[in-house]
């Protein structure tokens, strides 16, 4: 009798549990505003994609498929519009359960994925989506510090893998210790011959090439702690090997780091092709190169900038174009997509941009996890 009384008691405690959990408010997607967001003339902004959880770098694979990275979220998605509705309509996880594997990059068939110090290859991936194949480890040479260990990787016109490696902290000098850190490496497609392409990056989680030099432009992260006002973020265009951006010793070309500047004088170091706000935290950069939108934005460098996390006031949560000649030399910078940031409070923070083959141009929201779709005349 006793031990029916105690199962019986036992019984009514997980009702009773479940019962609770039953009247707990489930959680909500989260509130897209997007009439708040500000567009040139003649633009219009829709959900392209949404359940993406924690959406960082994007890459489209040669059957249109957009993979996705994750920082937190240790995912890796493949989101595919199957009916050309401009809206997708089916998701894949591709990879779950790795560390920060917020990079991905795409050649010859294969989805590459960076995970702070090693890098995966998928091989045949969209022939796969539905049953994605054991990943290929191409090298885990890379370093373990999970401080700016995340990636954003991408192919360039050489052929090579780019792979930057942040700085293991918010200013410290590394370079004696791992030459790799606070650089831009590049790295053949099997992994191989590593190499430092740029020194002096603090943290690059975007660039491109610009279509008519094919030089390398990138942004980087300025250091914290200094106030609202400096550094600011930076572009640098890096058109060949070894050129010195100057980090830890001096930050954006001429502000000297209070505790290293003493050691190495700016006039050293090359200055950046362009200065962004201070704390904005532009990572995903790419070229426009499409026609769908005004020739005003053709060859031209559209920014995420992430927004500010220690700011008094906060600032970025946007995308920004910097536009440059056919020199690659700079000719403005302005505001693009604004509005996720609404007085103190942001609904949503641009991760990355990726154009898509129809001239539109996709952003991704790690905040919202939704990735948007920014059209021109339709």
């Amino acid at each position: 009798m006793r031990r029916i009384t105690v199962v019986a008691s036992v019984l009514i405690v997980v009702a009773a549990i479940a019962a609770l959990y039953a009247q707990q408010p489930k959680s909500s997607p989260p509130v897209l505003r997007l009439d708040t967001i500000k567009l040139p003339e003649g633009f219009t902004i829709s959900i392209w994609a949404q359940g993406v959880n924690n959406a960082r770098q994007m890459a489209v694979g040669s059957k249109g498929t957009v993979f996705v990275g994750s920082l937190q979220a240790g995912l890796v998605h493949a989101v595919v519009d199957t009916d050309g509705d401009h809206k997708a309509d089916k998701t894949y996880v591709i990879a779950k359960g790795l560390g920060q594997p917020s990079g991905v990059a795409f050649k010859d068939g294969a989805l590459y994925v960076a995970d702070i110090s090693k890098i995966y290859r998928f091989d045949d991936i969209e022939a796969h989506l539905a049953t994605p194949p054991k990943p290929v480890l191409i090298t885990s040479e890379y370093p373990t510090e999970g401080h700016h260990g995340w990636k954003f990787i991408a192919f360039g016109p050489d052929g090579w893998l780019y792979v930057p490696v942040g700085a293991p902290c918010n200013v410290c000098d590394k370079r004696g210790e791992n030459p790799v850190f606070a650089s831009v490496t590049r790295i053949k497609p099997d992994g191989s011959g590593r190499e430092v392409w740029t020194h002096g990056i603090r943290n690059s989680v975007g660039f491109d090439w610009h279509p008519i030099t094919k030089g390398l432009f990138l942004t980087s992260n300025g250091r914290d702690m200094m106030g609202d006002d400096v550094p600011p973020d930076t572009l640098n265009y890096a058109p060949k090997a070894g050129m010195d951006f100057g980090f830890p010793y001096c930050h954006a070309g001429d502000v000297a780091d209070p505790e290293f500047g003493s050691k190495r004088q700016c006039s050293e170091f090359t200055k950046p092709a362009q200065k962004l706000g201070a704390h904005v935290a532009a990572i995903g950069a790419r070229f426009y190169t499409g026609t769908a939108f005004p020739a005003e934005y053709r060859n031209q460098l559209f920014i995420a900038e992430h927004g500010s996390w220690n700011r008094t006031t906060p600032v970025g949560y946007r995308v920004t174009v910097v536009t440059t000649d056919a020199q690659a030399d700079v000719t403005g910078y302005k505001p693009f997509a604004e509005g996720w940031l609404q007085g103190r409070e942001a609904w949503g923070r641009p991760a990355d941009v990726q154009p898509l083959p129809d001239g539109s141009l996709l952003v991704s929201d790690d905040k919202s996890d939704v990735i948007y779709r920014i059209s021109y005349g339709r």
